[in-house]
C-alpha cells in the first residue's frame, strides 16, 4: 500500500542523506521525494511516497524519528489532504498539431512555458493521476522530454484527522 509521509527537521547538512540512507538500509523503495523549505526559517519539509504495509509504515515512523534533526512525521491521508506534482514536458508538436496539443492542456489546466520550431514544452501542475493522464495523451505526439517533481501535500484545513506519526515540539 502507497503512504505519502510528511517529515518536518532542521535544516542541517545530512539530514536528507540520514533519512535517505535509513531508507536504503532496510529495504524500502522511496517512489517519489520532494524536500524544501517551510514557513519556519531553518525547517524544511521532506515528503515521501513508500510502499510498505501498515506495520512496516510504524516501524519507518520509528526510524526516523531516532533521527538527528527531525522534528515531526505525519502520515498525510489521501482524503485529507491536498497532495501535488508538477510536470514539465516537451512535445514534437508540427504547426498543424499545436493547437490540439494546447487545447488539450488547457483542459487539465497547463500552460505552455516555452515554443520551438518543432516542439512545445508545457507546465502542468496538478493530482500524480492528472499528470499520468496529460502524458499519456501526449505520447502519440512523441514525448521528447520529460521530468516531474516528487509529490508535496499537505493537510486539508478541513480536517483534523490527518494522523501525526510523532512530533517533538
Amino acid at each position: 500500500m502507497k503512504h505519502t509521509i510528511s517529515v518536518l527537521l532542521e535544516d542541517k547538512p545530512g539530514a536528507l542523506a540520514r533519512i535517505a540512507t535509513m531508507f536504503a538500509r532496510r529495504g524500502f523503495n522511496i517512489d517519489s521525494l520532494a524536500v524544501g523549505p517551510t514557513e519556519r526559517e531553518g525547517v524544511s519539509c521532506i515528503t515521501l511516497r513508500v510502499d510498505a504495509e501498515h506495520h512496516s509504515l510504524e516501524q519507518i515512523e520509528k526510524q526516523i524519528h531516532k533521527l538527528v534533526n527531525v522534528l515531526r512525521v505525519t502520515e498525510l491521508q489521501p482524503e485529507e489532504a491536498v497532495e501535488r506534482e508538477l510536470l514539465l514536458l516537451k512535445v514534437s508538436a508540427s504547426p498543424e498539431r499545436r493547437a490540439e496539443l494546447i487545447s488539450t492542456s488547457e483542459a487539465f489546466k497547463g500552460r505552455v512555458v516555452d515554443l520551438g520550431a518543432d516542439t512545445v514544452t508545457f507546465e502542468l501542475t496538478g493530482t500524480p493521476e492528472e499528470l499520468d493522464a496529460f502524458q499519456e495523451l501526449a505520447r502519440p505526439h512523441g514525448i521528447q522530454e520529460l521530468v516531474r517533481t516528487g509529490r508535496v501535500g499537505i493537510a486539508r484545513a478541513s480536517t483534523k484527522r490527518t494522523r501525526r506519526l510523532s512530533a517533538l515540539n
